[in-house]
């Protein structure tokens, strides 16, 4: 998340150093799963085709590997599909993409503290040729769960400790199972999920990782017992790239802002990997927050934008670590009270298409709204902007990182004055919108692909009226 917050920063025109431990960067496939909305962030700004051409496509997830896999087909996305792709390729394209926009990604160096003035902040980091402190406007701690911005800055991170350990092993496999297998019973979970490049990921719990008590590093022996026990086979399970454990302790910041500091991504949330949706909230952490700091800094934000961050951003996070503990509940129901409640909760996803839709669009983060801060809003406010077919372009290729959309619906062009005020304004008449598009005559999508503004006014006057009132609220005067 912190490359695609550099990526977006200089899309915006605003100067970015990245401050990076690592000296190369971690060959592990660690975060696998990029999600629907994800494409749909990178697709808004015309990058994401090396992330689809170079992932495995699947049609769908799960949650709490219940038997019936969530579709993903049935989303409203253009991406209606997860995409099997190592974190370590994901860093590359996006380093590479930052990289072209002219960030500074310096390696080596970590941040070691800080000092906040009235107009900027200190940050102290050390490297490779000592220790030497930058100025800069705002500091984002986009450093993982053992967050140094976040212990520096004194925002607390509250949860609750892990009690199981799951386990993965990115191994050849001679006999693969049938994609998207997994398995549930008395002896544990297991998931066997497909990766590039012929390797695949096997990941599950015992009964026996129900504990508190660290059992040592995964040994290769240890996995095919494992596999063997819930599959009745190893799958013929060799040359392994990855093993690795991990646990279920699960935090929230209690503010993601503090100052001239903000936490993204894991530094802010951290919570067992169920569903695979880490990295992707974080991507969406930053898509968030880029545009408010680039308009802050650019002078066109509106007071207290900048607070908007935590007040969006939380409650994503608190449904995410709410929404993960339910799956390990799910993933750890081994008694045969957990086994009927697995089944009956897999039943009703296969025979509620709605259920199915509501648990996909959540973990695929499609159903993320933000409330809008204003009485009697239009139901669209705060909602995810779809592709619409606009003429003969999509929404998503009209979105820019330094300025909101204006899509002026009505059909001849009764909105294009408003394009001296900064906006990016576009005419066109959507061909098949959504049902809740009917009616829409005019709509004011943010950076980040939200829709901050939305009207079925019919008075043109009247439109003009209300979208002027909008912009007071989005823009400074």
């Amino acid at each position: 998340m912190g490359l695609w917050l550099a990526g977006e920063l200089r899309r915006a025109g605003v100067t970015v150093a990245v401050i990076e431990p690592r000296l190369e960067r971690d060959s592990r496939s660690r975060a696998l799963t990029v999600h629907p909305r994800t494409i749909e962030t990178f697709a808004s700004r015309g990058v994401h085709e090396p992330f689809v051409s170079e992932g495995m496509p699947l049609p769908g997830g799960h949650f709490g590997v219940l038997d019936s896999r969530l579709d993903f087909r049935r989303l409203p996305s253009p991406f209606p599909y997860t995409l099997a792709l190592p974190q370590e390729r994901t860093e590359a394209l996006l380093e590479g993409q930052a990289l072209d926009l002219g960030a500074d990604i310096l390696r080596g160096y970590e941040v070691t503290g800080f000092t906040e003035h009235p107009d900027h902040i200190a940050v102290r980091i050390a490297g490779p040729h000592g220790p030497t402190t930058l100025q800069a406007a705002y500091l984002v701690g986009c450093d993982g769960a053992r967050s140094t911005v976040r212990t520096a800055a004194g925002i607390g991170y509250p949860g609750t400790p892990s009690t199981v350990l799951g386990w993965l092993g990115d191994v050849r496999l001679d006999e693969p199972p049938a994609p998207g297998y997994s398995s549930f019973g008395p002896a544990g979970t297991l998931m066997a999920v497909p990766m590039p490049g012929g390797l695949h990921r096997l990941a599950g719990i015992t009964p026996r990782d129900l504990t508190t008590t660290w059992p040592g590093d995964l040994t290769l022996e240890e996995l095919r017992e494992n596999v063997i026990a819930m599959a009745g086979t190893d799958f013929g399970l060799r040359d392994p790239v990855w093993l690795s454990r991990y646990g279920n302790a699960t935090r929230l910041a209690d503010r993601y802002r503090k100052g001239r500091v903000f936490l993204a991504g894991d530094a802010a949330h951290q919570h067992f990997p169920a569903g695979g949706v880490g990295m992707n909230v974080g991507i969406q952490d930053a898509a968030n927050l880029a545009w408010k700091l680039a308009a802050t800094l650019g002078g066109w934000a509106p007071e207290g934008l900048l607070d908007t961050y935590h007040a969006e951003r939380h409650p994503v996070g608190a449904d995410l670590t709410a929404t993960s503990r339910a799956q390990v509940a799910l993933m750890t129901a081994f008694t045969p009270e957990g086994l009927d409640l697995r089944g009956l909760l897999a039943r009703l996803i296969t025979t509620l298409p709605d259920l199915n839709d509501r648990l996909a669009a959540q973990v695929s983060s499609l159903a993320v709204i933000y409330p809008p801060t204003t009485p009697g809003a239009h139901p669209l406010t705060g909602t995810r902007a779809p592709d619409l077919t606009l003429g003969d372009t999509g929404l998503f290729a009209l979105l820019r990182a330094d300025r909101h959309l204006l899509l002026d619906l009505t059909g001849s062009d009764r909105l294009a004055a408003y394009a001296r005020t900064g906006l990016h304004v576009h005419t066109a008449t959507p061909y098949q919108p959504p049902a809740e598009f009917a009616g829409v005559r005019a709509a004011l999508v943010r950076p980040d692909g939200h829709i901050a503004w939305a009207s079925a006014e019919h008075d043109d006057t009247a439109l003009a009226g209300s979208l002027t009132a909008a912009l007071a609220t989005t823009h400074r005067k």
